[in-house]
């Protein structure tokens, strides 16, 4: 039992909220917040993994008319096909290092987007097969490959609503794919599952309030939005994050 659970709580809260208005999940800000109060990382990874499935659920209901198919089978498809890749060379893998060099790669490439704000990336099957490759290999690794997918989609220009609701249908095979990996690896552990139902609902209520928040959101300051949480969260884990 986790003794400061309220504040994993209200915590995991916070990161469903910022995660929903970000686009791309709270696995970015979830996964620091369960590595302080859980003892492994393995069982960040395993609590991560099930938390994410219950979150992408709950969005894909409140955004379900903003799909992009092609995008989702584009990018959903290398994801799945590398999350089971990562998530299998995790045991093998030093996780310090992979965090190391995916927030360095999260700065490197927020930063030039926020620099060239007219920068767009085609929406061509390479660079979704390339980005979505990427970003399901270190969701697999370290627990958290979403960041990867918000900074693709921004530079396609997507619009939010399309944005939110494809990167969650992607996320939820994504996670069902690396939870069923993480269960094979004896990473999702009986002690730990008291805390799913408390995810469940502290994704519902996270999403429902987020989304209220988005609609408050213009498109531009969405976009600029998820840029920088996304190199906020690469500064702090590359050089505070343990």
């Amino acid at each position: 039992m986790i003794e400061q659970l309220p504040l994993f709580i209200l915590l995991s809260l916070i990161a469903e909220i910022i995660g929903t208005i970000g686009g791309f999940g709270s696995s970015l800000l979830f996964v620091p917040i369960a590595s302080y109060f859980l003892d492994d990382f393995q069982s960040v990874l395993g609590v991560t993994a099930l938390f994410h499935v219950c979150s992408n659920i709950t969005k894909i209901g409140l955004f379900r008319k903003g799909f992009d198919k092609q995008l989702i089978l584009n990018i959903g498809i290398p994801s799945v096909i590398f999350v089971v890749i990562g998530s299998a060379l995790s045991k093998y893998i030093d996780s310090e290092l992979s965090k190391k060099i995916l927030s360095a790669f999260l700065i490197l490439i927020s930063i030039i987007i926020i620099i060239f704000k007219d920068l767009k990336v085609t929406t061509s099957t390479r660079n979704c097969i390339t980005g979505g490759s990427i970003s399901g290999f270190f969701a697999g690794l370290v627990g958290t490959g979403g960041a990867i997918r918000g900074v693709l989609l921004s530079s396609f220009g997507v619009e939010k609503e399309i944005f939110i609701a494809t990167s969650a249908v992607i996320d939820l095979a994504v996670d069902s794919s690396r939870a069923a990996v993480y269960g094979y690896n004896g990473y999702v552990h009986m002690h730990d599952m008291y805390l799913i139902p408390i995810l469940l609902v502290v994704s519902i209520v996270g999403t429902f309030i987020g989304k209220q928040l988005l609609n408050k959101i213009s498109e531009n300051t969405f976009k600029y939005f998820v840029l920088v949480l996304v190199l906020a969260t690469g500064l702090y884990t590359l050089f505070l994050g343990s």
